[in-house]
């Protein structure tokens, strides 16, 4: 099999890495402090661990709110925009392809970071799963005031369920993230890309207008 020429490219901004190592910490942090206030172990006590849940959890909240701004003021919208071209070719990739050394059908590119199945897949964490988790969160911490608010017959069980199976959707996508980041073209070069911003890409593969983002909105 003929090597591969790469070259290297500047693919995640500054604020991109910050945003992803600074949502990593928040989930470790959230998820940890979690499994501990629903008593799975204990490491800093019950109270301690609910204020240090809250308090990261309001602050991811913000921190989410800038992102979305920075998406829509970036134009960055367009790579999160959901399409089902190759969508076959690279599941078909990832259950046997990879393991037979056969190139990604979707590159990366600077237009085009995300292929089909990340898509989708950011799209769903970013604009519902993060959003009900959040959302659940704000009613659990705000319980005291819910006869004030008009939700007094709000089920508890029910926001308790939904922010519980929340947690454990993104503990599985985690560690999904964690082991796709070891199938670049070396078991770190992923990890290195979202470090530095530079990225190995193949040369001389041509992008499709579906994926420069060039979508109307």
């Amino acid at each position: 099999m003929a090597a591969k020429k790469m070259r290297t490219i500047y693919l995640y901004t500054r604020y991109e890495r910050l945003w992803h190592w600074l949502q990593g910490v928040f989930i470790l942090v959230l998820l940890a402090t979690g499994f501990e206030v629903n008593n799975a172990f204990g490491l800093l006590g019950f109270h301690d661990a609910v204020y240090v849940h809250n308090t990261i959890g309001l602050t991811w909240l913000i921190a989410f709110a800038f992102f979305v701004f920075w998406m829509f003021t970036t134009g960055e919208w367009k790579q999160y925009v959901p399409t089902t071209r190759k969508m076959l070719a690279v599941i078909m990739y990832y259950v046997y392809g990879i393991f037979r050394g056969e190139a990604h059908p979707v590159p990366k590119r600077k237009d085009a970071k995300h292929n089909p199945l990340q898509r989708l897949t950011y799209l769903g964490i970013s604009a519902v799963l993060l959003p009900v988790q959040m959302l659940t969160g704000i009613l659990y911490w705000s319980y005291n005031s819910w006869a004030d608010l008009g939700l007094a017959r709000l089920p508890l069980e029910v926001v308790a369920f939904l922010h519980l199976a929340g947690a454990f959707a993104i503990l599985i996508f985690l560690i999904v993230h964690i082991y796709m980041t070891t199938t670049g073209h070396s078991p770190f070069a992923h990890i290195k890309a979202m470090i530095t911003g530079w990225e190995d890409v193949e040369e001389g593969v041509d992008i499709e207008d579906w994926e420069r983002g060039d979508q109307k909105a």
